[in-house]
């Protein structure tokens, strides 16, 4: 098998408890020509001590330390733009890479045609302390994914939901070149990416579970319902590419299908101006519905819902995952 290099870029804030098994995950790997850059994002705990002691015993791996946080598109593409890789792999601080990952993603991408900018896998997510949790796509006896998962020209599946576990990603390094990185003003990285990418390139899924995806209650995506957050104001700006970006009226009903949950998550977030734009974009593809008016209404009467709905939340102990708030949603 031909071995390329493949680059792992691990960007980390405050992931004092998670960084070491992150990194170890990697110089771990079966597959031996791995390019690891870490990235300190201004960590206020113990991250950037933890990713020295590490660098001490594995002098190959690059380090970057920001003196304070950049954004984590800012943070990737610092290691972006001084990676040699033929292949890119963006890992949190805080998610766990399997061992025989890398070689089998490169076994199943060097087979793709050129077309083909990125291939994902199943994923099982661990809590804090790293016990088994469910998978990405439920399996059966033997591993496999019992739903279909889209593949190919999967632009429109993008703007209908959000279906790929990010971690699990591998990309095709000529992809991000011609992207030019991630944007830097955006506050999350997957939902620009994959609306970006996938309009030109095809994606692949690979039926297995290479990753372990850590679920927190700090992480970013985690924060989309608190007012103030920047989740759903870069989600507005993604929209609006996906718009320019449209090639057809099913693509451009996926995308209006989407913003209509957009309004509703702006109005429990407290969001209200944004809704309002929200809604301005949507009139550009059809009449907004009735509810859609109605949720736009009380966003004018600037109801104080917030608390009672992450009130609701939380006595139903929704994970996660079941809450469509993911990065990407």
């Amino acid at each position: 098998m031909k071995t390329p290099l493949v680059t792992v870029i691990c960007t980390a804030f405050n992931h004092e408890d998670y960084i070491h098994a992150a990194l170890a995950s990697v110089v771990a790997q079966t597959y031996q020509n791995i390019e690891l850059i870490v990235i300190d994002n201004g960590s206020t705990d113990a991250t950037l001590q933890k990713i020295d002691s590490f660098c001490q015993q594995h002098s190959t791996v690059h380090r970057i330390a920001n003196a304070w946080n950049k954004g984590l598109c800012a943070a990737f593409n610092q290691g972006f733009f001084q990676s040699q890789g033929k292949y890119l792999i963006d890992l949190s601080g805080d998610d766990v890479l399997l061992p025989h990952r890398i070689e089998q993603q490169v076994a199943f991408f060097e087979q793709l045609p050129e077309k083909y900018g990125v291939i994902f896998s199943n994923a099982r997510y661990i809590n804090e302390a790293g016990e088994g949790l469910h998978f990405h796509y439920p399996v059966d006896a033997k591993g496999r994914a019992t739903v279909p998962v889209p593949t190919g020209d999967v632009y429109k599946n993008i703007l209908e939901h959000y279906f790929i576990c990010t971690p699990t990603m591998m990309i095709r390094r000529s992809v991000m070149d011609a992207l030019g990185g991630y944007d830097e003003s955006l506050c999350y990285e997957d939902f620009d990416f994959w609306v970006r990418s996938a309009v030109q390139y095809s994606y692949a899924y690979q039926d297995q579970i290479l990753t372990h995806k850590r679920l927190l209650s700090t992480s970013l995506s985690g924060q989309v319902l608190r007012p103030g957050n920047c989740i759903l104001q870069s989600t507005y700006q993604v929209c609006n590419k996906a718009y320019d970006l449209n090639r057809n009226q099913e693509e451009f009903d996926a995308l209006a299908k989407r913003i209509r949950t957009f309004v509703r998550k702006c109005f429990y977030a407290e969001e209200f101006e944004l809704a309002i734009q929200f809604r301005k974009l949507l009139n550009y593809i059809e009449d907004p519905d009735s509810g859609t008016e109605l949720i736009v209404l009380l966003c004018r009467l600037r109801l104080p819902v917030n608390k009672l709905y992450r009130f609701y939340i939380s006595i139903n102990q929704i994970p996660l995952t079941k809450r469509g708030i993911l990065r990407g949603f």
